[in-house]
């Protein structure tokens, strides 16, 4: 396990799997995962995945099949927690999946709730910041914030999954996106291997 601070983000765009399967391998990496959640991501995690999830009754059990006590579910709106400054130093944010009002916001410097906020502070200290958008097609304005975005320091990765690791279930096509997640966040992850190297496992 990483000694690290990771900041995750999960907007209400629809992909709740990759959050849910992304936040089991960050649990895994990080010793502390601070989860921003937008109110539209809980009612999209409960539609897709079939599970009763709220932030009253916040648990990673009911969410992630197991207690994970490094993941800490901050309030979308409460400013006084950590990542809404930059004197916390962490790891990156990953903000996963990313609707495209969230980009928007992000882009053009709207702070209007923690999430924005604190992609705001990566951004302004040149931190990691990880948008997993999953949206199509996409318009002009999304495509000229997205460019914003890179051109502010952020990386774009796209809920794109792969299909020549022959994935056998939903989960394992999840998991091609959130290994590349991994990858770029520098972890060195054993979801999926990499191209052409065999697997002597």
């Amino acid at each position: 396990m990483s000694t690290g601070r990771l900041v995750v983000g999960v907007t209400g765009a629809s992909g709740a799997i990759y959050a849910q399967r992304f936040l089991i391998q960050a649990a895994a990496h990080y010793e502390e995962v601070l989860l921003i959640m937008s109110e539209q991501a809980f009612q999209v995690a409960s539609t897709e995945l079939g599970i009763e999830i709220s932030r009253e009754q916040f648990s990673t059990r009911q969410w992630l099949g197991a207690d994970y006590p490094q993941i800490k579910l901050l309030g979308s709106k409460n400013y006084f927690t950590p990542p809404a400054s930059g004197s916390y130093r962490h790891d990156g944010m990953v903000i996963v999946p990313c609707s495209m009002g969230s980009a928007g916001r992000i882009a053009h410097g709207i702070s209007d709730d923690l999430l924005t906020r604190a992609a705001d502070v990566c951004l302004k200290e040149q931190r990691k910041l990880i948008l997993v958008p999953r949206e199509m097609p996409w318009n002009l304005i999304m495509l000229r914030n997205m460019t914003q975005l890179a051109e502010a320091g952020a990386t774009i990765l796209p809920a794109c999954p792969a299909w020549y690791y022959k994935p056998q279930s939903l989960e394992d096509l999840a998991d091609t996106v959130v290994a590349r997640i991994l990858q770029t966040l520098s972890v060195e992850q054993r979801l999926v291997q990499e191209w052409m190297i065999p697997d002597n496992s």
